[in-house]
């Protein structure tokens, strides 16, 4: 059942995208979808995706991968406390809540550069990622994560290209005015499904 409804997902995502294009209308009308199977609580189980060992702040599993286009579904499983620096993807993201709430904050780079080395950004807006909404990136829109209060968030991240291979992406040090080539992060895991 659960496969069913991530492969219709991914079904309508790629005939949207493969329609329209990627555009923020496009990617809106997939967050759209995206925030439909996150809806779907009892799929995103702790009994499939369990959450991080007591030491860790994230576990992150691959839920499908679509070997045509490239086009891959995450969960994540991050604990109060988990920090993501500013970073972009370097292609598009959706990203929707199951439970819990992730703060984003989105920025914009005003220093005119577009790789490694100096940088400035500016803060656009901030948003808190809860059920029933999300976000949607450009692949150069930058973005940083924050979890905040008690309780452990699960939420559905859906990209363009599997994070495995976004080689390109980078990490912006605000306080130090820079951008450096990000890391991979935590590994990926395979559910228990």
């Amino acid at each position: 059942m659960a496969q069913n409804k991530v492969d219709a997902f991914m079904a309508l995502a790629t005939e949207t995208i493969g329609r329209d294009g990627v555009s923020r209308s496009s990617l809106d009308k997939v967050l759209a979808e995206l925030l439909s199977l996150a809806g779907q609580r009892e799929t995103w189980s702790a009994s499939v995706y369990p959450d991080p060992e007591p030491d860790e702040r994230q576990a992150r599993y691959l839920v499908h991968a679509d070997d045509k286009t490239g086009y891959t579904l995450y969960l994540n499983v991050m604990r109060p406390g988990k920090l993501i620096p500013p970073h972009n993807h370097t292609t598009w993201a959706c990203i929707a809540a199951v439970e819990g709430s992730e703060h984003n904050k989105l920025y914009e780079r005003v220093d005119g550069g577009t790789g490694a080395g100096s940088a400035r950004l500016n803060l656009i807006r901030e948003v808190d990622i809860a059920p029933g909404n999300g976000v949607a990136l450009m692949p150069n829109d930058i973005h940083s994560v924050e979890i905040r209060g008690a309780s452990l968030i699960r939420h559905l991240h859906f990209y363009g290209r599997a994070l495995e291979s976004l080689s390109e992406r980078l990490t912006f040090d605000i306080e130090a005015g820079t951008a450096s080539v990000m890391g991979i992060g935590v590994k990926t895991r395979a559910s228990k499904a």
